[in-house]
């Protein structure tokens, strides 16, 4: 099981009101994906051959995350299709979901300039995230 991302909130992810901005969670949401990434795929993985574009994102807020709060990130797997695949995302702050969204991402090979199949290994990693995170 990978353990969640730890986010620590900086001062400039607040507003005016003292709680982290509504654009900043889609910034979290990409730190948790490349968190998870790290552990799903090796160090020597080729981004620009087997690499994603972000075709969608969706959030829901629950509960404001504040300045000195501690949020951790929990990624799971919706689905995989042939070229894309969806990812599920909750933010907690001491137990409590503050946020949860979604994000599908389309893969793409940038050498080649045009969207491929999800790559055999990918497929497989983000198969073992789907039974131990899904959400």
């Amino acid at each position: 099981m990978i353990e969640p991302a730890k986010i620590q909130v900086r001062f400039a992810d607040c507003d005016v009101m003292g709680h982290v901005n509504n654009a900043v969670y889609l910034s979290y949401f990409e730190q948790a994906r490349m968190h998870y990434f790290k552990f799903l795929v090796d160090k020597d993985w080729d981004w620009k051959k087997d690499g994603t574009i972000l075709a969608r994102n969706e959030i829901n807020y629950r509960k404001p995350i504040l300045l000195h709060d501690e949020p951790q990130i929990h990624v799971g797997l919706k689905e995989i299709g042939g070229k894309s695949f969806t990812l599920n995302y909750q933010i907690f702050v001491g137990g409590e979901v503050c946020a949860d969204g979604k994000s599908t991402l389309v893969c793409f090979d940038y050498y080649l300039g045009k969207t491929v199949e999800v790559p055999a290994k990918l497929r497989q990693a983000l198969s073992q995230l789907n039974k131990n995170e899904q959400l």
